[in-house]
């Protein structure tokens, strides 16, 4: 995990505004609608644990216990504990050809911060960020998609914030939003949603979410419905088409590494952005940096699978739309898509081109450096 280096007040006082609590949400979320079937019950929340500081300048909980790494952690629940925050240093190795962070960082700090906002909230640590009834029935979270866009990269040393939180999804699902800003200077940088359906461990099966399943994870939700992406027709809505064969672009014979597991011996999702990237043209890698993805998340990927990657353009009929300027908390700067391009993409097995995965990208002119 990433951390500010920060001196001993600094940290205690951090840590004075941190709050523990019992059981709560998944890591992402669910299908691809941003209209909710949002409960009106709500259950009562658990009582909260409070981090105190001693007058000694020793941090202590005050009921119950929190790891080392809970207390160092640079991240809290928020004031009321709906949603969670924390910062991050972008070190040396997270940084590409362009001197900043790439897009597979961003996407590790999502995970990241989403598996410890679970943590902090009482969830399993064993990855899959359960609820006690999902563990009891074998129950776990899979992505569906994931949308990220990067109005600005951080660089090496930059201190990002990523704010997070989940909510339902109908009756599918659940989704997790996220909100990245600098900050040294309050910008937002970046924003990311994501949808996750249920599924059963053993039979590989998508299932419903339950009442009780639904009960456990939404009493840490936001009680209205809040969206990184509330304009309306925004990009992670739309469709993605199947990318007709062959692209024009591929690269085939890819497979995963042992460092491409994860803790529960499946490929990572980040690793299928990598995948996702290598067939990108290269003219396209030296003239332009990627603004925006959305992958639709279709079949596992084993450590045994060999995997083609194929990528082709698409045609954008609004060429010369803006990008929409937003005010409040979600607001970014604005810009131009005149510079922009598109491009469709498919990740299949080699073996018998089954579908793994599906996505979009859009790519913006990049500017010149000073200096």
């Amino acid at each position: 995990m990433l951390k500010i280096p920060c001196n001993v007040t600094d940290q205690i006082h951090l840590l004075s505004q941190c709050r523990f609590l019992p059981p709560s949400p998944p890591l992402f979320s669910s299908s691809s609608s941003s209209s909710s079937s949002f409960p009106r019950r709500f259950p009562s929340r658990p009582p909260v644990l409070s981090a105190i500081v001693s007058d000694r300048g020793e941090a202590s909980l005050h009921t119950g216990s929190g790891t080392l790494a809970d207390r160092l952690r640079l991240g809290a629940l928020v004031e009321d504990g709906l949603s969670y925050k924390e910062k991050f240093i972008v070190r040396c190795y997270e940084v590409g050809i362009n001197k900043t962070a790439t897009v597979e960082t961003i996407a590790n700090l999502l995970q990241e911060v989403g598996c410890n906002h679970a943590q902090s909230v009482g969830f399993s640590t064993d990855g899959f960020a359960t609820t006690p009834t999902m563990r009891k029935l074998h129950l776990i979270w899979v992505t569906a998609r994931m949308h990220i866009e990067i109005y600005k990269y951080p660089a090496w040393s930059d201190v990002v914030e990523i704010e997070t939180w989940c909510q339902g999804e109908g009756r599918i699902g659940t989704r997790r939003d996220w909100i990245l800003k600098d900050y040294a200077t309050g910008q937002v940088i970046g924003r990311a949603t994501s949808k996750w359906v249920m599924m059963n461990q053993d039979t590989r099966r998508l299932q419903k979410v339950s009442d009780d399943v639904r009960d456990e994870y939404l009493v840490y939700c936001p009680r209205d419905l809040r969206l990184a992406f509330p304009e309306e027709n925004n990009s992670s809505l739309k469709k993605i088409p199947k990318l007709e064969d062959p692209g024009h672009y591929s690269r085939h014979g890819l497979m995963p590494r042992r460092a491409d597991l994860d803790m529960n011996q499946h490929v990572n999702n980040v690793t299928y952005i990598g995948w996702v990237l290598e067939s990108m043209p290269q003219e396209i890698i030296n003239s332009h940096e990627l603004q925006t993805i959305t992958l639709d998340y279709r079949r596992e990927c084993q450590q045994d699978d060999i995997v083609d990657s194929l990528t082709s353009v698409e045609e954008v009929e609004n060429g010369g739309e803006a990008v929409p300027e937003l005010n409040g908390t979600n607001g970014y700067i604005s810009g131009d898509k005149q510079d922009t391009r598109q491009f469709l993409h498919l990740l299949r097995l080699s073996s018998d081109g089954l579908e793994i995965n599906r996505g979009r990208t859009e790519w913006r002119k990049k500017q010149q450096r000073r200096g």
